[in-house]
């Protein structure tokens, strides 16, 4: 079983590369390290950084330095983050990957980029009102898919094993904005359809798989608007299957479309270049319809599938995986991602467990959340988990 731990590019810049990996491979004990290449924004604190103990992350910024030539004449580019200043991060990382025998993965934020966003709204996914949900990227913008084929190649330049993808889909209405708010209840089925994308492109590819695509956004509209004025009405169970005759139903199934094609897309300029792609599905099976996650097609699509493996015990976490092979998703098709902190593990025994539940169902890479944010008394127990 191959084993990484998710990191930032910024603690390899605190730490420096050789405390960085050394850490990793001695305390750690893992063959691989997984490296943010794009990512949102946060506030995290750092238990064991040397520099800093709050650090804010820029709202979608690369870690990498882009080729000028390959972003030339594009609107949608990845942005540096300041944070890295004139260096590169990942040439960095990679040349340190291959000097002591490690993987180098890297762990990509694709469409969950309010930066981009916000500064090309059109871009961004529509919701039946019009309204521009800006903390994102629409997957059938033509743009967007550029956009996501062309940061995968840019990845190869750097001898990455393995591109994980994150946020290669939909989100729905509450994702990733400080200060949401909601101070009436939507309701579970305002809240789903408020979600949804009912832009041009988006209906045009909705229209050519034969669903009545302006139908449906009416239909989307009237029920919302019926849920928004009446308290008693947003607390109504209710499914998609009664609007617009099945129509609206049909939509999110050719919204899944969409994101399976862009998936496939990725993964094939992945290939090229002799990386994999993993497609993150951190939800898992049921929570990922109406972000256009469909599973079985997706793993037809993809070569692998990433899913977080947070919970407290084995069981739980035999239980997920098993929960993916009944959507078409084998174990030797998985990786996993374990945290090894007291919020999911009270020991090395514990996490140990876990991973032999992992490795006996077949799985054959497990990673760790996350490198800057654990102790280094949480690195000691990833170590300890796999001598076994």
């Amino acid at each position: 079983m191959q084993s990484s731990v998710l990191a930032f590019a910024t603690d390899l810049l605190d730490e420096g590369p050789d405390r960085f990996f050394g850490t990793l491979a001695d305390r750690a004990g893992v063959d691989g390290v997984t490296l943010a290449s794009v990512y949102h924004a946060a506030r995290d604190v750092f238990p064991h950084n040397p520099r800093r103990v709050v650090r804010y992350l820029e709202p979608g910024a690369a870690y990498f330095r882009p080729d000028p030539a390959a972003w030339r004449d594009r609107r949608l580019a990845p942005a540096p983050s300041t944070a890295i200043g004139d260096r590169d991060p990942f040439a960095e990382a990679a040349e340190e990957a291959r000097r002591r025998g490690l993987r180098l993965h890297a762990w990509t934020v694709f469409l969950h980029n309010d930066r981009l966003g916000f500064q090309h709204p059109d871009c961004a996914p529509a919701n039946a009102f019009g309204d521009r949900h800006l903390t994102e990227l629409c997957p059938a913008h033509p743009e967007v898919r550029a956009y996501v084929r062309t940061l995968v190649g840019e990845l190869g330049r750097y001898g990455v094993d393995a591109v994980r993808a994150e946020s290669l889909h939909f989100h729905g209405l509450r994702h990733g904005y400080h200060h949401e708010r909601y101070f009436e209840q939507l309701g579970p089925v305002a809240e789903a359809l408020l979600g949804l994308c009912f832009c041009d492109h988006c209906r045009a590819a909705a229209r050519a798989a034969g669903v009545p695509a302006d139908e449906a956004r009416t239909a989307v509209r009237d029920e919302v608007r019926r849920r928004l004025a009446d308290e008693r009405a947003a607390a109504e169970p209710g499914g998609l299957d009664h609007l617009a005759d099945g129509a609206v139903a049909a939509y999110v199934d050719a919204s899944a479309a969409t994101v399976t094609s862009l998936a496939a897309e990725a993964a094939e300029v992945a290939d090229g270049l002799g990386m994999r792609l993993s497609f993150m599905d951190g939800g898992g099976p049921g929570t990922g319809w109406l972000s256009g996650i469909d599973l079985p097609a997706l793993a037809t699509a993809v070569p692998q599938i990433e899913t977080l493996g947070y919970a407290t015990t084995p069981e739980a976490v035999r239980e997920k995986v098993a929960a993916f092979a009944l959507h078409g998703v084998r174990p030797h098709q998985m990786a996993v991602i374990l945290r090894p902190m007291a919020e999911d593990c009270d020991g090395a025994a514990n996490l140990a467990a876990k991973v032999e539940t992992l490795r006996g169902l077949g799985v054959p890479e497990v990673e760790f959340y996350h490198y800057g944010l654990m102790r280094l008394s949480s690195l000691d127990r990833i170590g300890a988990a796999l001598r076994g």
